[in-house]
């Protein structure tokens, strides 16, 4: 059957990424700690298909912290080494590790004094000789039936330089505030990005009356602000509860004759809270967890200095 087929191509790719845990040992210390303290750039080689893994490495590299580069080693011998600085590191990317357009440039790169990182399939290759670290991301076969199409080898590569650029992050204490400077498009770079301070209600905005005003003053700032809600307060201001509109539902169905009752018969006493430093996401996880719809942002005094609604998580693309 036609999905058989495909099912020995995913066994035997997964099996090819499988077979690379074994063969982490020094080499792949040494590796990750020569990006760590590289002082200027790395730079990606590959030609064919291992070019197009290099392409992504590089960019997953660029994505999480460390500047990268493609660099095409055809143009390189005309050319394009300019791109290279001494301080640069060199990760080459080779099946065979004979590739004649990669071997030429080994004279230059050894002229820079660069350092050479090679993921190769055949540690005994000429390329792997002239690395510094020689990382084996060899596979037992491919999952082409011919044998011939890079296919479980350029899986194999690929997830070696997923495996060196994850390392690296961690080893350089790269954060979610880091990635979410080099993302900021998308609604990736809007959940990290966006605080809730950016987002949220502020001074006359924020709806709030004293928890001994009537039900019916409680409802009319519910509907003046607009929000769906009304934050409560004592004399001092302290915030001590919330009414919501699913408060005053509540309340009705149990037959409640709400408008001549005090707010602090009726409201929900300690309600969530955020920092206004915390990430807009955050605030939407909550609101999930607790299933609610706003959050009040309060200051070192517990005064209401804020209000944040799902509304504005919508409208800012957080969700």
């Amino acid at each position: 059957m036609i999905r058989d087929r495909g099912r020995r191509v995913l066994r035997i790719e997964a099996e090819a990424i499988l077979g690379l845990i074994p063969k982490l040992d020094e080499r792949f210390d040494q590796a990750v700690k020569i990006l760590r303290d590289c002082r200027g750039r790395v730079a990606l080689t590959g030609i064919g298909k291992s070019g197009s893994v290099a392409q992504k490495i590089a960019s997953t590299l660029a994505s999480t912290g460390t500047p990268a580069f493609f660099l095409h080693p055809a143009e390189g011998g005309h050319g394009d080494l300019g791109m290279l600085v001494r301080g640069d590191v060199l990760i080459a990317v080779s099946n065979s590790g004979e590739t004649d357009e990669l071997i030429e440039l080994l004279p230059a790169i050894k002229r820079l004094g660069l350092k050479l990182i090679a993921l190769v399939g055949d540690p005994a290759s000429t390329l792997a000789r002239q690395s510094d670290v020689a990382i084996d991301v060899s596979v037992a076969e491919e999952a082409c039936p011919m044998g011939l199409a890079p296919t479980a080898s350029t899986t194999a590569a690929l997830a070696m330089g997923d495996a060196l650029a994850v390392a690296l992050l961690e080893e350089r204490g790269f954060t979610e505030q880091d990635f979410a400077l080099l993302h900021p498009a998308g609604s990736l770079g809007r959940r990290l990005l966006w605080r809730v301070q950016d987002l949220m209600h502020a001074g006359q905005q924020i709806p709030r009356v004293s928890e001994d005003a009537l039900m019916r003053d409680a409802i009319a700032e519910i509907s003046q602000k607009k929000l769906g809600m009304t934050a409560v307060v004592d004399g001092a201001g302290r915030l001590t509860g919330i009414v919501t509109d699913g408060d005053l539902r509540r309340a009705l169905q149990k037959g409640m004759d709400l408008l001549q009752r005090r707010v602090k018969e009726c409201m929900t006493a300690d309600p969530k809270t955020i920092d206004r430093e915390s990430l807009a996401a955050k605030a939407l996880e909550m609101m999930e967890r607790h299933a609610i719809t706003s959050l009040l942002i309060v200051d070192v005094e517990g005064r209401p200095e804020g209000v944040i609604h799902l509304h504005d998580l919508l409208k800012a693309g957080v969700v």
